[in-house]
């Protein structure tokens, strides 16, 4: 397969002197017989105690020569399956970095999980198994054959028969199993998708009592992945009895014809135990190189899942010399954007064009699914726009070096996520370098500092998985702090302050002001209260602008601004 090829390249001494102990193995395997042969024939036969004592020397050093070369052979085969499935790994992960929005959902979070821990997974066995049998059994084969009808070609007839029937098995199971691996694969997707739903939904589970249907669903799948299993299983199954079967049919046709053939004085029994021992290898080598076929269909399954990862190419690429420093600092454009989903096929946002400059807020309200949180993806580029140009600094973002576009910006996801790790490492993210002191601060500032102090080990405080053990402000004020701290010249915040209770909220937006001024200030909001202080506010509807202006402008002149801020204000506020 193209894949193992290309990364076993990597490997190219290591395969070298697998290749010379597979020749030694053979050598090894083939030579014991044909000096048993001879010391039963001359050695046994005529007495010579000192002819047999040599030779049980020579048999001796062999075999230690033998599991020499088997020890180096093993070593090596793992050496590079282990590696190639690193290699391979480290290239799903890196290749994945790359991938947009888009990507991620053209191949779902569970199945890649699935190509970069199982599918690499097989791909090791099989590579591991062909460089320990494949390279061995035509070696072997040919060797054995050669021995064959060197020692008898009237007893090598049997060869003829025996060798197309396992053939023919070999070709039967591999296009049996293809397709069944195929779907098994698809099962073991669909398991993991449930498995990741049900531990990160855990809570939602039971809170609405769907406990015993997430168990029956979950058991299903479970069910159908282990038939196709043992489908598989079967199959394997039947191959070693069928062979061994074969095999001492086999002998039986070698005793009966070489009877009469050490009556007549044509054969002697030495030359018919070497035979036997022949006649085993070849045939064995056969059944091993039929292990293999039954393990290609589903390697090759699991090769095209991963080159179909790899080869993919992201929609966002970084381009080349792309632009890293620019003159102007801390300006947001948007003119006429566009934006069409890859899969969708009606515009969500449509012809939107406004400016943020340095020292300005900018927020955006609108009813759900008005197009805000996707408006704001279009900065660091997580998607790029159908028509239209956003611009950084005065450059078009398909122009920035995505590292340098990205460096810009402090950007707060509307779901607060936290690694694990420490406090501190996850504020950190922002700046790796940060300070001691630059955390602290930063933390002041996104009111965390309070609840922060009250921990026993303060920043070094572990965060659990998904931050499970925070609460939902805090993954919030973590997250802004995790912003702040890397001091950018863009900050956009997508409905960041919506677990924070109004004291928080409001002294959280005193300090970002004093804070933010020589940034620009982008605010996903629902609360009215968030960005009524906001230097321009950007109201959308079905992804059009239908008004823009300050709170009390808005008031007067935007229908649907107004309808929210009746909603959450008082009358006299509204007044």
């Amino acid at each position: 397969m193209r894949l193992i090829l290309k990364y076993l390249k990597n490997y190219k001494l290591l395969i070298m002197i697998n290749i010379i102990s597979v020749f030694g193995f053979a050598l090894v395997e083939l030579g014991i017989p044909t000096i048993m042969a001879d010391v039963i024939d001359n050695g046994i036969a005529n007495g010579d105690i000192e002819y047999i004592k040599r030779m049980g020397m020579v048999i001796l050093l062999i075999s230690l020569l033998g599991t020499v070369g088997n020890i180096v052979l093993a070593y090596c085969s793992s050496k590079i399956s282990n590696g190639m499935v690193r290699d391979i790994r480290n290239d799903i992960f890196k290749k994945s970095q790359d991938f947009s929005h888009s990507e991620y959902d053209k191949f779902g979070i569970s199945s890649m999980i699935t190509r970069t821990t199982n599918d690499a997974f097989q791909l090791m066995q099989f590579t591991n198994t062909i460089l320990r049998m494949a390279l061995i059994t035509p070696v072997m084969f040919f060797s054995s054959l050669f021995m064959i009808v060197r020692t008898n070609l009237k007893l090598s007839t049997i060869l003829l028969v025996t060798i197309p029937v396992i053939v023919i098995g070999v070709v039967i199971i591999a296009k049996t199993s293809h397709p069944i691996s195929q779907s098994q694969q698809k099962k073991l997707d669909k398991l993991n998708q449930i498995s990741r739903e049900n531990l990160t939904g855990i809570r939602v589970i039971r809170a609405f009592g769907n406990d015993n249907h997430e168990r029956v669903r979950f058991a299903e799948n479970n069910e159908d992945y282990a038939g196709l299993s043992k489908k598989l299983f079967k199959l394997m199954a039947v191959a070693y009895p069928a062979f061994f079967y074969l095999l001492s049919i086999a002998i039986i046709i070698v005793f009966w014809i070489a009877s009469n053939m050490i009556n007549m004085g044509t054969l002697q029994v030495g030359q018919l135990v070497a035979f036997i021992e022949y006649l085993f290898h070849a045939m064995f080598s056969m059944m091993l190189f039929s292990t293999v076929f039954t393990m290609y269909p589903r390697a090759q399954v699991s090769a095209e899942r991963i080159e179909e990862l790899l080869n993919e190419e992201p929609l966002i690429r970084n381009p080349e010399n792309g632009v890293k420093e620019t003159k102007i600092k801390g300006v947001v454009e948007f003119e006429n954007v566009t934006f069409t989903y890859p899969d969708g096929e009606e515009p969500v946002i449509k012809d939107v064009t406004f400016k943020a400059v340095k020292g300005e807020t900018v927020a955006f309200i609108g009813s759900t699914g008005s197009g805000k949180s996707t408006l704001i993806n279009l900065i660091p580029r997580f998607y790029d726009v159908t028509e239209g140009s956003v611009k950084v600094d005065g450059i078009d973002v398909r122009d920035f070096d995505l590292k340098a576009l990205r460096k810009k910006i402090g950007f707060i996801p509307q779901k607060a996520r936290l690694f694990t790790g420490s406090i501190k490492s996850n504020i950190k993210m922002g700046k790796k370098k940060a300070t001691t002191e630059e955390v602290e601060d930063s933390s002041k500032i996104a009111q965390a500092y309070e609840f922060i102090s009250k921990k026993p080990k303060k920043f070094d405080e572990h965060i659990s998985e998904g931050g499970t053990n925070v609460s939902g402000g805090q993954k919030q004020r973590l997250s802004i702090a995790r912003a702040i701290v890397r001091r950018p010249e863009i900050y956009i915040f997508d409905d960041s302050f919506s677990a924070l209770d109004f004291k928080t909220d409001a002294e959280l937006r005193a300090r970002l002001k004093k804070e933010t001024q020589n940034s620009v200030v982008l605010i996903v909001a629902q609360r009215i209260g968030s960005i009524m202080d906001a230097d321009k506010i950007i109201v959308l509807n079905e992804g059009e602008v239908v008004g823009m202006g300050t709170h009390r402008e808005l008031l007067k002149n935007c229908e649907i601004y107004y309808e929210i801020a009746a909603s959450q204000l008082s009358k006299e506020e509204l007044a």
